[in-house]
């Protein structure tokens, strides 16, 4: 802390004070007169005559924390930058539309892109100049705020004119609509995807590419069905090196569980410390596919810590799931989760030899001191081996060594809870709720297990509930008891994909007639009549400097390729040809884009894979409360059989909800009051069974 900033106490708030936001809110007490995004600002700016400074981040990003502490909370870089600009805050997760519009602006003015990220642009928005994180001083030939504020009020007072024109200049360039793109993607796709995801394999290390890495889950799922598809088994190879190579990798939190944000080395050692929420939905659907394809226990056991932690630390009293974890505490990152060898043996006295040899803790450390480059003694727990390997190398039969490990990581973690805690932040995301509804519900299926039924439910009920507006559409963002921000794509998305899998594991008819509605709602408000596929926004959200369209599957899968998949689902499970149609319009809009580089689209070309076929419908008729009934839903679930839907009939009654939805059940009442299973492939039924493993083997018949 430096000496020369006020106490907090003392300190003036400036306008972000009354945002619900956790980073606006973190920001509230600088110097800077931060205003929120809105038309306050903008008209502050248009009668004062000022640019605007835009700066975008999120709470767990450890650069925006950096800047902010350089910079923003500097006295003199406030006076600075309160003279010359009106300064907008952005919370890019709150705001993802703002942030996709300007992370673009910055990625084609500056040929990189990155958070904290920083926007010159005049009051009504046009962009001037564009940047990610910016020093204080001017350093090893990158300007620094003190320099640059002072030179574009300059720019601004004594070349106006030029400034103008060329902000119209960059404005009109984004406002060209790309040409339609019309073109049909066949299987070849599939193989371009692979063999390109081959190519950037770390065969040492697992993963994709060198460094920074990052888990892309999927990709993973993506060459699962690859594998399925194909019978490759380098494919499969690909995906257990990897997803052995994080859960042994400081990457992972080896005593509190879940996955930090990405590794800032090639052997997934060094992690940069943050904790988001949707990585643990996506790696977690990546741990159970690979569970159902495999049957490795390890697969199924890092699932299940998963979820302990979220379960544990990021679920609201009120049914849903915070969004990220900090990367930093006292001010340092990573402090909350590094350990020097004295602490271990202290703390675990004669175990403690155990636990430095499975965890690799030595007295020199493994964790750099950023500043200095030099090691401090702190290591980062990883291990080099899975544990069934070190037990063997170690002679210890592996029950008894997972009962010492787990008594010894118990200890462990019940002192690292008394230090100080790296922040929370608890804003409630539909968008990443719905990816963790999606995780907890094929968890719940794979390993039949009730809590995450629950936990999904509960999470679901909670949107349905407090995250509507009057007219039944969705809010994106819930925190302190207020539900606001209008949804995006990914909002309906994500939660629709959430609500499929979430009825695929209840049966409860409402929860897929939501996901019917929403996927109308988005058809009718975000579809670009156009050229085909979703925008980001809807046809009535605030007007920014372009509308985007994403298809890129990055950090997360892109709304347009979740709904490409959710629309061939819920066409099959409705029979209703018109949903297909409009996902394969979906993959026409973006062929020409996804083909130069489908390994950037995986999510999409999990989509691909499904509606290529074989696909299956299966519709069981039974009772959820007789043995026959679950043996087979047990049967159909504990196999990896992506590109299949299922739909259950209760053989009860005549007249049964879901016959309203998928109107071909109401015939499907059951053969001999047994569970019957009744089986579709490419539009060509076969005769019904009684027998799980007669249905399991049509199923893998078209294989």
């Amino acid at each position: 802390m430096h000496s020369d900033r006020p106490d907090k106490n003392e300190k003036q708030p400036n306008h972000l004070i009354t945002e619900k936001s956790p980073y606006l809110l973190q920001h509230a007490y600088n110097p800077v007169d931060w205003y929120p995004w809105g038309e306050e600002a903008f008209e502050k700016a248009r009668r004062e005559d000022k640019p605007i400074f835009l700066s975008i981040g999120y709470s767990t990003c450890h650069w925006c924390h950096v800047m902010a502490e350089e910079s923003f909370d500097r006295p003199e870089v406030a006076r600075l930058m309160n003279k010359t600009f009106i300064s907008i805050k952005v919370d890019r997760e709150e705001r993802p539309d703002i942030d996709s519009v300007y992370m673009e602006v910055c990625q084609r003015m500056t040929g990189t892109g990155g958070w904290p990220l920083s926007i010159i642009m005049t009051p009504d928005k046009r962009p001037l100049g564009a940047a990610t994180y910016i020093p204080r001083e001017t350093k090893f030939g990158q300007t620094g705020m003190m320099d640059l504020v002072p030179h574009i009020r300059d720019l601004w007072l004594t070349r106006r004119d030029q400034i103008e024109e060329e902000a119209g200049e960059i404005a009109s360039a984004f406002n060209q609509a790309p040409a339609a793109q019309t073109g049909e993607m066949d299987k070849t796709i599939l193989l371009k995807t692979y063999q390109q995801l081959l190519e950037t394999f770390d065969e040492q290390n697992g993963g994709f590419g060198y460094a920074p890495k990052f888990p892309a889950p999927h990709n993973l799922m993506f060459l699962l069905r690859y594998w399925y598809r194909k019978g490759n088994n380098k494919s499969l190879h690909m995906v257990e090196k990897t997803l052995d190579a994080m859960r042994c990798g400081g990457i992972y939190d080896h005593i509190g569980y879940g996955f930090h944000r990405y590794s800032t080395d090639p052997t997934w050692l060094v992690p940069h410390f943050e904790k988001m929420l949707y990585d643990q939905a996506l790696l977690a659907m990546a741990y159970t596919e690979a569970y159902q394809a495999t049957e490795k226990t390890e697969y199924a056991n890092t699932t299940h810590e998963i979820f302990s932690y979220v379960l544990r630390d990021m679920k609201a009293p009120e049914g849903g799931f915070y969004s990220a974890q900090d990367a930093d505490s006292e001010g340092v990152e990573g402090k909350f989760y590094v350990w020097t060898e004295d602490e271990i043996q202290q703390l675990l006295g004669q175990e403690g030899d155990l636990v430095s040899r499975i965890f690799n803790v030595k007295k020199e450390g493994n964790f750099l001191q950023e500043a200095t480059k030099t090691k401090t003694g702190s290591n980062i727990l990883y291990m080099e081996k899975a544990l069934p390997e070190i037990a063997s190398d170690l002679d210890i039969p592996l029950p008894d060594i997972r009962k010492r490990l787990e008594a010894a990581r118990q200890r462990v973690f019940d002192t690292r809870q008394e230090r100080v805690q790296p922040g929370k932040d608890d804003k409630i995301l539909t968008d990443w709720n719905g990816l963790m509804i999606a995780a907890l519900s094929k968890a719940a299926k794979a390993y039949g297990n009730l809590e995450y039924a629950d936990a999904a439910t509960n999470a679901a009920d909670f949107i349905l509930a407090e995250m509507r507006d009057l007219s039944g559409g969705l809010y994106h963002r819930y925190r302190d008891g207020e539900a606001a921000v209008p949804a995006f794509l990914d909002d309906y998305a994500f939660l629709t994909w959430g609500l499929i899998e979430l009825y695929e594991t209840t049966f409860k008819e409402e929860y897929l007639q939501k996901a019917l509605e929403f996927t109308q709602t988005i058809l009718e408000h975000f579809w670009d009549r156009e050229n085909g596929g979703f925008f980001l926004t809807s046809d009535d959200a605030e007007a920014l400097l372009f509308r985007k369209k994403d298809i890129y599957d990055g950090a997360m899968p892109s709304g347009n390729s979740v709904s490409m998949l959710n629309l061939l689902r819920l066409g099959r499970i409705s029979a209703n040809p018109e949903l297909e149609e409009k996902a394969s319009q979906i993959g026409m809009a973006f062929s020409e884009k996804v083909s130069q580089s489908p390994v950037a689209h995986t999510s999409l070309m999990c989509a691909l894979d499904f509606a290529k076929g074989p696909l299956s419908e299966v519709v069981i008729s039974g009772d959820l409360q007789q043995s026959d009934t679950v043996e087979m839903l047990q049967s159909l679930r504990k196999e990896f059989l992506p590109n299949k839907v299922v739909v259950f009939r209760p053989s009860d009654t005549q007249t049964p909800k879901i016959a309203s939805i998928a109107g071909y059940t109401r015939d499907l009442s059951g053969n001999g009051n047994k569970a019957t299973a009744y089986v579709c492939q490419d539009h060509s039924c076969k005769l019904p069974t009684n027998d799980p493993q007669e249905m399991l083997d049509i199923l893998k018949s078209e294989r």
